[in-house]
């Protein structure tokens, strides 16, 4: 019976095997397909700008939601680590570039200007919560390396 426990050792751990390229595998396909629709959006949103008159705030937040989105990607890519904060960060941008676009285009303040104030300011509570914590209570790999 020991050459059956040592066939389902070895198969065991080929199966993991298999399946963690599988998995590492998509993530990084994800990733980079994730980067190039990415770039490919600012690209494109950047070549629009260059062809109107007037260059409006709300291209610009948008150019730095999707340069957010790039850092997020990037961060992914090395570390693994899914960067809450700047989800966080990709939210309250969104929602600036809505206040703005709403105020600009003069539509005539009613409650929905307090809603959207009060999800940026959510928002910012849930970036320093979150920042606190990170530095108060690390991750049990940070504190490995």
């Amino acid at each position: 019976m020991k050459w059956a426990d040592r066939m389902r050792v070895r198969l065991h751990a080929g199966a993991n095997s298999l399946g963690n390229l599988g998995v590492e595998l998509f993530h990084y396909l994800a990733l980079f397909g994730i980067g190039a629709i990415t770039v490919y959006a600012g690209m494109s949103t950047f070549v629009d700008m260059l062809h109107q008159d007037k260059v409006s705030v709300d291209d610009i937040l948008l150019l730095f939601i999707y340069l957010e989105l790039l850092a997020m990607s990037g961060i992914y890519f090395k570390t693994n680590h899914m960067p809450l904060r700047f989800l966080l960060y990709i939210g309250v941008t969104a929602l600036i570039r809505l206040l703005i676009s709403d105020v600009s285009h003069h539509k005539a303040p009613d409650e929905g200007i307090l809603y959207v104030c009060g999800g940026v300011l959510i928002l910012a509570l849930s970036i320093l919560v979150v920042r606190y914590a990170s530095s108060k209570y690390p991750s049990v790999r940070d504190r490995q390396e």
